[in-house]
């Protein structure tokens, strides 16, 4: 009985060096999976990170960034783990006809398992900790703070990684005791050369998957409006990975079913061994080839979208915050220019002085613009707003300014007859020369090139209408209008002021303001100077008028604040892309594994039926080509109709920069395909070498 003892965990350990090409790309895998997941459990619960400005953000950011973490590892082990389970299903069944019992068999799994999770999760934290310690330098770095010394290893995120993965790999381990004891010895012993049906074309399935994938890129192309594109992004995302799985699984299928039933293509020598072959690759590889598709697609949006975001952080800034200050208020409100004076004040008090003063009032309402008729509906229930993609596009933002406003920060001289006004563009051009908006009728008299600063967001979020109308009174009964058909959710006309800021020492270069134009390190000194005297203005005004109704922003600080939840994302966006493409690795690896064992066969056979080895090496190479490549050119198609989508859901990021978008994101296709051929090429040889055993 002790040598039984004894021999449980000698076999385990021979097992794991035996199957060692199986079991230490999943083990790296796992020590991966675990540092990362340390990482992130490190960061949200590290006590310095309270401590930096934004770094709350930042923080909440990797709270969340622990739960994708876990449901990946969770799915993605469990993926790995029933390939091994089946790839070993014969060597369980030898044991069994050797005389173990399976509850011995078990027992040797049970260790095995045991072995790989000490070994993974030690190890993986191990490096969690050595890269945390970076990642904190990182963050520290960028938001330019002191770097404290010490060394930080988090207890809760030591203990959150062996929860995890001892759930983990306690389910594997019932899953695979699961599979064993339902089994047959026969069955495990013969596993591998269990014959194969021929796959059956399930029409219905494949058009339902055409079906889904046709109307998550209708969604994705039709969604002309940022905001709606939030609201309709996980919907386009089901279908996309939906049709995706089902077009992978009973789509190939049909197709080359289809091809089968065409006689002059089919019975020659090339295609039928083609057709022949790829239909029962796609049906044992379909679901593998799609996870590796959407992992694919995952890749190339995250890392496109994190990298433009990056390159365009500074256009972006400016973008949203056209000055350095601003401050709305309602246009009633009594209190503005004690305001003003006392926001320029407190400018002075630091060195710094007010330039280049806008001020301008504005009703902004929000619309559906109805084609046929010429007019912009004001419509209280929102629900009809919402009923299709269609009723999303039409929504627009309109910002009524009156004419003298427009002159006096224009530096113009423009008239406006009665009815009349001027207009200007956004991003969608108004045609209409007359329209119709709430009881009223305008004539279109000029259409403008150009506007005064703003930050109003919602009008180039809604692809909105910047219209400059003859008088205050105009705005008046448009504002009394929509008031009667919002009522409590009405709009109010605003007052706003925005200006930017230059140093008052002498020499200063002539209206630099904090985009650091005197050099980094003055720059820095700058944005410090800018920052006190924004709060002390806070502090002033709203200390000192208290029913005040301003609100008050200055770039400078809102960088900051911004920079932080890009920080966040960031890294999120950087932890999720290793994973994905260390899963899309793992996945071609063992894919490239069973093709070897499976095709090795294949070989003997085409070749003891009169077929040379190089022409049966060049059909199976051609096979394996394609399919090895469906799931980029898929993902590439996928990433293409996505485009527009992704790039209305970055102007709510603050990107307008398309061309930044689209730049990046062929770069980032290009150089993930060079990756992917890499990848190939090196796992092509280890099939290569099974093959030809």
């Amino acid at each position: 009985m002790v040598w039984m003892t004894r021999l449980y965990p000698a076999m385990a350990f021979t097992n794991l060096k035996k199957n060692r090409k199986t079991f230490i790309p999943y083990m790296l895998s796992c020590i991966v999976t675990v540092a990362i997941f340390y990482i992130v459990c490190s960061l949200a619960d590290n006590e310095g990170m309270s401590d930096l400005w934004g770094g709350n953000v930042i923080q909440s950011y990797m709270g969340m960034g622990q739960t994708i973490v876990a449901i990946f590892a969770f799915i993605f082990l469990f993926y790995v783990n029933s390939f091994l389970t089946k790839r070993r299903k014969n060597e369980f069944g030898l044991y069994n006809i050797l005389g173990m019992e399976k509850r011995h068999i078990v027992r040797v799994i049970g260790l095995e398992t045991v072995y790989v999770f000490l070994i993974v999760t030690v190890l993986g934290i191990l490096a969690g900790i050595l890269l945390d310690r970076l990642m904190y330098l990182i963050i520290m770095r960028l938001f330019d703070a002191a770097i404290p010394l010490g060394f930080y290893v988090s207890a809760s995120a030591i203990r959150k990684s062996f929860i995890l993965f001892g759930v983990i790999f306690c389910l594997m381990l019932a899953s695979s005791m699961w599979q064993i004891r339902r089994a047959k010895p026969v069955e495990l012993l013969r596993s591998d050369n269990v014959g194969e049906r021929e796959p059956k074309a399930r029409w219905l399935i494949a058009l339902l998957g055409f079906i889904c994938l046709a109307s998550g890129y209708v969604i994705a192309v039709m969604t002309k409006n940022p905001i709606a594109a939030v609201g309709l992004f996980f919907v386009a995302v089901i279908l996309v990975i939906i049709g995706t799985y089902l077009l992978f699984t009973a789509g190939s299928i049909a197709f080359l079913k289809i091809l089968r039933k065409n006689k002059g293509y089919y019975y020659k020598t090339k295609h039928f061994i083609s057709v022949s072959g790829m239909m029962y690759r796609m049906k044992r590889n379909a679901v593998g080839l799609a996870n590796i598709c959407i992992l694919s697609t995952m890749v190339l949006v995250m890392i496109s979208a994190v990298l433009s975001m990056y390159l365009g952080l500074d256009d972006s800034f400016k973008m949203r915050y056209p000055a350095e200050l601003s401050m709305t208020t309602k246009a009633d409100d009594p209190t503005i220019e004690s305001n003003i004076q006392m926001i320029e004040q407190s400018f002075a008090d630091e060195g710094l002085s007010v330039v280049n003063p806008v001020k301008y009032r504005e009703l902004s309402i929000t619309t559906v613009y109805d084609k046929e008729k010429s007019a912009f509906v004001v419509n209280p229930d929102t629900a009809s707003i919402t009923t299709s993609i269609r009723a999303f596009n039409q929504l627009r933002s309109l910002c009524f300014v009156p004419l003298a406003d427009y002159n006096e920060s224009m530096g113009t001289s423009e008239s406006l007859a009665d009815g009349e006004v001027l207009v200007y563009s956004g991003k969608v051009p108004m045609k209409d020369k007359v329209f119709h908006v709430l009881e009223q009728d305008f004539t279109v008299k000029k259409t403008l090139d150009d506007f005064m600063k703003n930050d109003n967001m919602v009008a180039n979020l809604t692809s909105g209408y910047f219209i400059v109308v003859r008088d205050m009174d105009v705005i008046d009964k448009l504002d009394a209008k929509q008031r009667e058909v919002y009522g409590e959710y009405s709009s109010y006309i605003e007052s706003h002021y925005m200006a930017d800021v230059k140093r008052v020492a002498a020499g200063a270069k002539n209206g630099a303001d904090a985009a650091g134009e005197d050099g980094n390190a003055d720059a820095a000194e700058f944005t410090e100077a800018v920052s006190a005297a924004y709060h002390r203005a806070c502090d002033q005004v709203y200390n000192t008028n208290t029913d005040t109704s301003a609100a008050l922003t200055c770039r400078s600080v809102e960088k900051k604040s911004y920079g932080a939840d890009f920080i966040g994302l960031f890294f999120i966006g950087i932890f999720l892309g290793i994973l994905f493409i260390m899963a899309t690795v793992l996945i071609m690896y063992y894919k490239q594994i069973t093709e070897g064992y499976e095709d090795k066969k294949r070989f003997e056979i085409l070749q003891n039926v009169g077929m040379s080895h190089q022409e049966v090496k060049k059909s199976i190479s051609a096979q394996i080509l394609i399919v090895f490549f469906l799931p980029l050119v898929t993902a590439g198609i996928h990433v293409a109709f996505e485009f527009p989508f992704m790039a209305r859901i970055m102007m709510l990021l603050n990107l307008f920069n398309l061309h930044l978008f689209a730049y990046c994101t062929i770069g980032c296709f290009l150089v993930f395909g060079i990756f992917y051929t890499v990848v190939y090429l090196l796992t092509a040889r280890l099939y290569y070498g099974i093959v030809k055993k």
